[in-house]
């Protein structure tokens, strides 16, 4: 296991000879797929010719069994080291297959000289390919976790500095409050303010230049909120909760948020017991492209019996909200409270 930053960054710049192959693994993908890119373009010095470098779904796996290994068997034609990515996703067939390989490679039995990288999810610590990689002398293992606010401002400071533009530390913080903590749509959403702050501009922006770029959203607030309890964030779901209060919404509309997207979990739930596939189920329920990874992430633990048993902790809020003088801020908040702690124990 590769731990501290300052050593997963030496090794994304080139792993010693020591290693043969690297697993990265976490929930926010976005960062996964970023570190394995950079992986890729250290290992590889042209990590995008088919020639020197072979790219696997779980599909190929799947499919053809043998291709892994044979892929890693093969020399280079170009000359130099060969790598070889794998990037999972929720195939248990694929996943015992990349396993070993991964073995096969470690032991020598495969060209020594070729590097495999592996992507995947955020795999538990049941997981056969994670125990394997982890014990593992030749693998570097590394985990990626939901970005912090201060990973956020980092990101968001070099991107606009390489613009020529800024941001007050005031203004850093709300701008970070209010982005995704997936790595991928976070960059988007920075992309975007380098847009609407003018490149090359020399604009150093506080938090009232960002008042038309950010607007008030209450309605997105409850439900960010609604979202982080069903995720298992309990306390980013408190800071929602909080900021839309402050906007003028009350416990009642964060409540029945919370409502909106069990319905939407359901919706998932019951298309996938139909013989939907998950990324199916997900997308005819959120249209929302932004919302879908996490609302996959989530029907991955929220079942319908899951689903069934909050659903009278729901009501009983709803009820409570609409009792002349009930406390409907407490109410929401001890709603979100119960539902995070849900999430949690089922792994989330």
């Amino acid at each position: 296991m590769i731990l501290k930053r300052q050593d997963v960054a030496r090794f994304l710049k080139g792993p010693g000879p020591e290693f043969r192959a690297a697993f990265i693994y976490g929930r926010d993908l976005g960062v996964v797929r970023e570190r394995g890119a950079e992986l890729a373009a250290a290992v590889a010095s042209r990590p995008d010719d088919p020639f020197d470098t072979a790219q696997l779904t779980e599909d190929d796996l799947t499919a053809q069994p043998a291709r892994l290994e044979e892929e890693l068997a093969a020399v280079s034609m170009m000359g130099g080291r060969r790598l070889v990515r794998v990037r999972l996703g929720e195939a248990a067939r694929a996943e015992r297959i990349a396993a070993e390989a991964l073995t096969a490679h470690l032991e020598g039995r495969l060209n020594p000289e070729a590097f495999l990288v592996i992507e995947a999810g955020d795999l538990g610590r049941s997981s056969a390919l994670r125990l394997l990689a982890e014990k593992q002398a030749g693998c570097g293992v590394i985990a990626c976790y939901a970005d912090e606010a201060g990973d956020l401002i980092r990101f968001t400071r070099e991107a606009l500095a390489k613009e020529g533009l800024g941001l007050t530390a005031e203004a850093q913080q709300l701008f970070a409050s209010r982005l995704p903590h997936e790595r991928g749509v976070a960059r988007q959403e920075i992309e975007r303010l380098i847009l609407f702050l003018g490149p090359g501009s020399g604009v150093t922006a506080g938090p009232k230049e960002l008042e038309d770029f950010l607007g008030v959203e209450p309605e997105a607030s409850v439900s960010e909120a609604a979202s982080e309890a069903f995720g298992g964030h309990l306390a980013a779901a408190q800071a929602h909760l909080r900021r839309a209060a402050r906007e003028g919404l009350d416990g009642a509309a964060a409540v029945r948020a919370m409502s909106g997207h069990l319905a939407k979990l359901r919706r998932v739930a019951v298309a996938r017991r139909a013989g939907a596939s998950l990324e199916e189920a997900v997308k005819a329920a959120e249209p929302f492209w932004k919302s879908q990874r996490e609302i996959g992430r989530q029907a991955r633990s929220w079942g319908l019996p899951e689903l069934d048993a909050v659903q009278g902790d729901l009501l009983a809020a709803d009820i409570a909200c609409k009792q002349t003088g009930a406390p409907d801020s407490l109410i929401a908040e001890r709603l979100a409270l119960s539902l995070a702690g849900r999430a949690r124990a089922l792994g989330l």
